[in-house]
Formats: C-alpha cells, sequence, structure tokens
C-alpha cells in the first residue's frame, strides 16, 4: 500500500451496475416461467423496458401462481421493479 503526503482518507462512491439488455431478461424470465410447473407461462406475457423495469401481465389459476411468476421476474438478473397486471382466475 502506498501513502500521499497529504490525504488522510479515501471515500469510493463508485458503483458498478451490470449490463443486461432488456431482451435477455424478457427470455430469463420466460424461461423461468416455463420451469415453474404451477405456473402456465403461455398465458403470462412479459415486457421489459431499458430502464429494468418488467411488467406481467395475462392470467394465472391461483394466488400462489402470481406469487411464484413474481418472484421468478424479480430473480431475474437487470431487473429493478415488477409491475404485476396479473389476474388470477377463479
Amino acid at each position: 500500500m502506498s501513502y500521499l503526503k497529504g490525504v488522510t482518507a479515501v471515500v469510493n462512491l463508485v458503483t458498478l451496475e451490470p449490463e443486461v439488455s432488456a431482451a435477455h431478461t424478457k427470455s430469463a424470465i420466460t424461461a423461468a416461467l416455463v420451469r415453474i410447473a404451477r405456473v402456465e407461462a403461455k398465458n403470462i406475457e412479459v415486457t421489459t423496458q431499458p430502464d429494468g423495469t418488467v411488467r406481467l401481465t395475462g392470467t394465472v389459476n391461483s394466488l400462489h401462481a402470481l406469487r411464484r411468476a413474481e418472484h421468478a421476474a424479480w430473480a431475474a438478473p437487470g431487473v429493478y421493479g415488477v409491475d404485476d397486471q396479473l389476474v388470477v382466475l377463479t
């Protein structure tokens, strides 16, 4: 470690954000929905925005399936917000 005369502290405010495309995020979420057997991925439309926001629209058969779809969206890389517009069929 080297020292600079007169320097008493260094504050590092640099943050790194991964570069993830909206298309990659959408495909990751869709693949996760397909892996979840209880969620019918064909009834869910995934829309992604460049700012990391994801919108889920469509229908699911239960509240549990809705939560799992929501979780899959949040777990995708590059997601900073989820707008859940899913409807639970009764």
